[in-house]
């Protein structure tokens, strides 16, 4: 497995290792270090044989409809594609495989999870059963929209030698430590283990350990011992909290924690840098500021919080403003009766604010650092449809050669008649022209959030972009809003995926037209798994999306879409920005967005060597993302970890790093997503958890912390707020 040469890997490299080269931090070490370009590429192996097509189709249905079940459960459960790697590998090696596109395939399972959760929204929370038709084609006009942005924005976001795509690096290094491939001896100063030991041996560790902070001792996980020895003390847990405090001790020994954002071994130094930066200024400096002074009223909230509030401290009752009766439209008397919707100040900054920052900020970031690539894509696109007409229709056409732009057309085509038939035909709310606005927006920001992931692995949002849209243009239509966030958020993050398994084929040389194919099939297995799984489990598991769900089958993540959709389809952003609250503040934040990115360009320019060429305003205002439900903790030790393997040991031990650094991450997060998996079957699913309580079970759950503890109580009157 390995890079073409075109990809700026010298295969003949030197194992000579100069006192320039550790400290370099050139995209070349980093891709052999992943084992990439470490073994030339043999043009005539097979790729699409019986037995690829066996393994990823039969992995592909049940890894699918798993992780389509599962996303109903708290806790939840991933299948994760690393998993579907290791599993494959002993089955393959009985009847020799193509490792990589059946990983491809089976990859294709993770993205039905989105879909599934508003398919669920839709059926079990607003009681609108569409059937098997309706679930098939917007599935699958999901699916093929995600597919044609990545292929259509292939030139830019795919073929570039600069954008690496780090989040492909734990793929890449585990399937050549499985296959033996590149042990790194050249550094003879460094540990003589090979790789594939060493990820056995770490596997291991990392398995046994995980029933600790998962099951036995899940204080582990919840590292915040300040608020142990003082739990009833406010100062204390929204300083160290863990759950809706701010996090300032990011201490946890739970790796699922750790890599809450992703692995921070495979996150680039700079990256992780930009982000811990906005983590202080926007999270530690100015939120605090905000909170204790009492802006938006949000005092008398937790610090942090995913739930929205009413001007009783309590959770917002989106049932007494609207329900069933009222054909889920918002009762404006009942509303105005009630309470205005209140958010913790984290929510509200992070998740609006520096959200609408991020948006203004991507498009002129893109403006002044990526137009030339932008126009030169622009200007090539009749060229690149005319030569790849003719090279289709030539005799010399081969399996290796590109694949035309014209067939990524011919799917856009058909995924606009299955999502704009599926809408009309079934009376979503949701027309013809929310179809073509919804594209509009994915379109507009695929571009640069694939820029940004392609080159840092970090997603930024662009979800309460589409639900803001969605409520002016569709006011008061919450179905409307539900399918325009799916088809203008979740499509733009399937293509993420999409084209990040384009890069990690490009990597291994699989043929374009075979991975083309092989895509094509995975989302139709896909879909058929996921609509069938779905279909099923509404409809036979006791209580399903329901507090009285049986086995913890309460559709979690569909009932907070439920909420999001509420507020901004029902309240609509029109009432929300114009409450008396102030939140109409928040919409500065495009200014800001917008402002930022031009002193940062201008000072690259004039100071080309310095620092500012680091800087990166879109991770800078966006890189948070996760926060809320994430905390200080997850993003505090994310940054901690990275830096100490990206920038420390990569600095000090280059051997060992490159050795065994994306090993090492493959490894704890293969073994995490399996252990996950036995312990939810062979302890929780089982009912051997039953009566199973202690100390270190506990002592977490005990704080106010855990209770979201405000900093202002309740005035006597029993509410505050305007």
């Amino acid at each position: 497995m390995t890079v073409d040469h075109k990809q700026g890997v010298d295969t003949n490299e030197s194992s000579s290792v100069s006192s320039e080269k550790i400290v370099d931090d050139s995209q070349s070490d980093v891709l052999r270090a992943a084992g990439i370009g470490i073994q030339e590429d043999d043009p005539t192996e097979p790729v699409l044989t019986l037995r690829m097509w066996l393994l990823g189709i039969a992995f592909c249905l049940v890894a699918s409809g798993l992780n389509t079940l599962y996303t109903l459960r708290v806790p939840s459960i991933t299948i994760s594609a690393s998993v579907v790697l290791l599993l494959t590998y002993p089955l393959g090696k009985l009847w020799e495989k193509e490792h990589i596109l059946i990983y491809i395939m089976s990859n294709l399972s993770i993205y039905v999870r989105l879909g599934a959760d508003v398919l669920t929204e839709q059926e079990m929370f607003y009681g609108l059963k569409t059937g098997w038709g309706f679930k098939i084609l917007i599935t699958m006009g999901t699916f093929l929209t995600g597919f044609c942005l990545a292929g259509l924005f292939r030139s830019v976001v795919v073929i570039p030698t600069e954008l690496i795509w780090p989040g492909v690096l734990s793929t890449t290094s585990l399937t050549t430590t499985l296959h033996h491939v590149g042990r790194g001896d050249q550094f003879a100063s460094t540990w003589k283990i090979s790789r594939y030991a060493f990820f056995s041996v770490v596997f291991c560790l990392s398995f046994c350990w995980y029933w600790l902070p998962d099951f036995l001792f899940p204080a582990l996980g919840y590292f915040t011992f300040p608020c142990w020895i003082n739990p009833k003390s406010k100062i204390v847990n929204q300083i160290f909290g863990m759950k809706t405090g701010m996090g300032l001790l990011p201490l946890t020994f739970d790796w699922s924690q750790i890599s809450y954002v992703g692995s921070p071994l495979l996150i680039p130094s700079w990256a992780i840098v930009n982000v811990f930066i906005g983590l202080v200024f926007w999270i530690w400096i100015v939120a605090v500021a905000c909170y204790y002074t009492n802006v938006w009223f949000s005092g008398y909230l937790p610090f942090q919080s995913s739930s929205i509030y009413d001007n009783t401290g309590g959770k917002y009752k989106v049932a007494k403003v609207v329900s069933a009766a009222t054909n889920y439209k918002l009762d404006v008397e009942k509303y105005l009766a009630y309470s205005p919707v209140y958010m913790p100040i984290v929510y509200s900054l992070n998740s609006f604010g520096l959200s609408f920052a991020t948006l203004s900020s991507l498009l002129v970031w893109v403006i002044l650092e990526k137009r030339h690539v932008l126009a030169s894509a622009a200007r090539n696109l009749p060229k690149l449809l005319t030569q790849s007409w003719k090279r289709d229709t030539s005799e010399e056409r081969t399996d290796s050669a590109d694949v035309p732009m014209w067939w990524y057309l011919i799917a856009s085509i058909l995924a606009f008649f299955m999502t704009i038939f599926a809408v009309e035909w079934w009376e979503t709310e949701l027309r013809w022209y929310g179809v073509l606005l919804a594209w509009a927006v994915a379109l507009v920001f695929f571009g640069p959030l694939a820029l940004v992931y392609g080159s840092s692995s970090l997603k930024i949002k662009i979800d309460i972009f589409c639900r803001i849209v969605a409520g002016f243009v569709f006011e008061g239509k919450v179905l409307a809003n539900i399918w325009f966030f799916d088809l203008g958020y979740i499509s733009t993050i399937k293509g993420l995926w999409f084209a990040e398994d384009m890069k990690l084929a490009q990597y291994c040389n699989i043929p374009p037209r075979s991975l083309f194919l092989v895509q094509c099939v995975g989302m139709i297995a896909g879909t058929l798994s996921s609509a069938s799984v779905l279909t099923w489990a509404l409809g036979h598991i006791e209580g399903a999306c329901t507090s009285d769900a049986l086995n913890g089958f309460s559709c979690p993540f569909s009932r907070t879409h439920f909420n999001t959709s509420l507020i901004w389809g029902a309240i609509g952003p029109r009432r929300y920005f114009r409450s008396q609250v102030g939140y109409s503040a928040l919409l500065y934040f495009f200014i800001i967005g917008a402002v930022l990115p031009i002193p940062v360009f201008l000072l690259k320019r004039r100071y080309p060597n310095s620092l500012w060429r680091r800087v990166h305003i879109p991770l800078f205002l966006g890189g948070l993302n996760y926060l809320p439900p994430a905390t200080g903790t997850n993003y505090g030790s994310w940054a901690l970890v990275g830096l100490a393997f990206g920038w420390g040991l990569r600095r000090k031990v280059y051997g060992w790093w490159f050795k065994y650094n994306f090993v090492l991450s493959a490894a704890l997060d293969s073994s995490v997503s399996i252990a996950g998996v036995v312990i939810f079957f062979a302890i929780f699913y089982s009912g051997a958890s039953k009566g199973f309580s202690w100390w270190g079970m506990e002592v977490h759950k005990n704080t106010c912390d855990w209770n979201g503890c405000a900093h202002l109580d309740v005035p006597e009157g029993g509410t505050f707020g305007v």
